[in-house]
């Protein structure tokens, strides 16, 4: 069930959470989830949701001498600063961005730790495939919130495709939080609009002081024009159909 486990699963409960009235509780909703699922609440669970503009800062950077100034310029360009619970540095999204929480039951949550990083980075990378973005896995020199199994996007060489980019761009960032008797992997695919996430994080960047490369921050339809966030998710539905990890109804 699922190439992310070894053994059988029960089918993944979808929620398409529309909630957008607040983005520090959209960020908190996931924690709550893999509480339930910790529990024995709720079974393993696919919670996709469009966030409000967030800066979602990692535990580390609440210690740099810069993080009030990071955070007084999120809030400057319209972006709440949050402080998310799962590792990492800072990421940006919006509402042309679409967060993926997968969350299940697991009596050793850390086996597997990191095998799940690997996989969901290829399956991620080919549900942009599918809708047809050149999209790889792995860390692009100077990207923000850098890691291993980052999902990126190359311009396809001989086509209009891309608006003049010449280097790969990160579409997809991952991370993971782990807690006695569950896992959540929640990751962001930034889809459209990229001007504003750029913007953001150029700012918190270099008042963090870590290093930042704008040119490796875009969203995928820089790359595939006129992309839209229901066409990303209709196609990671159809993955994990493909996958046998959706219970009949969702």
């Amino acid at each position: 069930m699922g190439a992310w486990n070894d053994g059988a699963m029960a089918p993944l409960a979808v929620i398409e959470d529309r909630d957008t009235s607040d983005a520090a509780a959209q960020l908190a909703r996931a924690a709550e989830l893999l509480d339930e699922v910790k529990r024995g609440l709720r079974g393993a669970t696919l919670r996709l949701y469009r966030p409000l503009p967030t800066m979602a800062f990692g535990q580390r950077d609440t210690r740099l001498p810069g993080f009030e100034a990071a955070r007084a310029a999120s809030l400057s360009r319209g972006f709440e600063p949050v402080v998310r619970k799962a590792g990492g540095r800072a990421a940006a999204y919006h509402e042309g961005t679409l967060i993926v929480d997968h969350i299940e039951p697991a009596a050793e949550a850390m086996v597997g730790h990191r095998h799940r990083f690997e996989v969901f980075g290829e399956l991620y990378a080919e549900v942009l495939r599918s809708v047809g973005v050149d999209a790889r896995v792995g860390e692009i020199p100077g990207e923000y919130c850098p890691g291993e199994y980052s999902v990126h996007g190359v311009p396809r060489e001989g086509t209009t495709a891309g608006g003049g980019l010449e280097r790969p761009i990160k579409l997809v960032g991952t991370a993971q939080r782990v807690v006695s008797g569950a896992w959540l992997f929640s990751s962001v695919f930034v889809v459209s609009d990229a001007l504003p996430v750029r913007a953001v994080l150029t700012d918190v960047y270099r008042a963090l002081e870590l290093p930042f490369d704008p040119s490796t921050a875009g969203a995928a339809d820089d790359l595939v024009p006129g992309l839209t966030v229901d066409a990303v998710e209709q196609s990671l539905l159809a993955m994990y159909a493909e996958q046998g990890a959706l219970a009949a109804a969702h």
